[in-house]
Parts: structure tokens; sequence; C-alpha cells
């Protein structure tokens, strides 16, 4: 089951964030904060998946754009990992040439 889902620059910041499960909006900010450090800190050479708490982040990185998915540990990574490439893909096609600033304004 996906968690939360977040598309973020690469200066850490966040551009969207859709949640499917109640988080407290600090918690949130706290777990953002996390999550994006994790990611960002990675080399290209390492694994796109991370087992952080209580459940695991499957990312991609598309130019300036991170796109990091929270699932729970039962989720299939690489079936997620698609996933991401494909919701990309359907951006790419609607704005013809997915960018950060696409996404921060006409998402």
């Amino acid at each position: 089951m996906i968690k939360f889902f977040l598309m973020v620059n690469k200066q850490g910041q966040t551009r969207l964030s859709r949640y499917y499960e109640h988080i407290e909006i600090n918690k949130r900010t706290v777990l953002e904060a996390e999550v994006i450090k994790n990611c960002l800190s990675r080399s290209k050479d390492q694994c796109s998946f991370i087992e952080y708490k209580d459940f695991k982040l499957v990312y991609r990185q598309y130019a300036a754009l991170f796109i990091v998915v929270g699932i729970n540990e039962t989720e299939n990574e690489m079936a997620v990992y698609e996933l991401i490439h494909n919701f990309v893909e359907v951006l790419d096609k609607y704005f013809s040439r997915v960018s950060e600033l696409d996404v921060s304004f006409s998402v």
C-alpha cells in the first residue's frame, strides 16, 4: 500500500506531496525533511530502495526532480518503481516536457 507520494527538487524543496493516511502537519514536515535528506544524499550508483522506519522508500530522479514514494513492507518495490516511471511518462505527454516549474505551478 502506498503511504505517501512526494516530488522534490535537488535543493530539497517539496513541490508536490500527497498522503494516503492521516499524518499531522508538523509530523509531515519532519518526515519530508528526513526522507528528502536520505534520498538526496545517495549516489546514482546506489539502489533506489531505502528501508526507513516502518516502511520503504522507492525513489527515482528525473533531471532536477526526485519522485519519492513511501510504501509498506509488503508492497512490491519494482512495481512501484515502474509506477513512478509511468507517472512521469503521463506527465511528459500531458505537459510535453515535464520540469520542476510544470509540477509546482500546473499540477
